[in-house]
């Protein structure tokens, strides 16, 4: 699954939550541009959905197997750019 189509499932499902679907709109925007998404964006879009009991909604419409996809990659990217602190 590509950034894109992770970001696009919770911006559809979000339509009820404004500032959730505001910053995976804006989100999806940006990765369909071909541009990147700062990791604290994706964070709080991975953790809102959580918090407004998305994740229920995702599976059923999509899919155990999709909407652990969806999350691996989402959190994958933010491994991938969130900074290492040093001990």
């Amino acid at each position: 699954m590509e950034l894109t189509d992770a970001a696009r499932m919770i911006m559809a499902e979000s339509a009820p939550f404004p500032e959730l679907a505001r910053v995976s709109q804006g989100a999806y925007d940006e990765l369909a541009a071909d541009r990147p998404v700062h990791h604290s964006a994706l964070t709080w879009m991975i953790r809102e959905a959580c918090r407004k009991d998305l994740y229920g909604a995702l599976i059923r419409k999509h899919g155990g197997d999709a909407f652990e996809d969806m999350v691996t990659v989402i959190c994958r990217e933010i491994d991938r750019q969130a900074p290492v602190l040093s001990r």
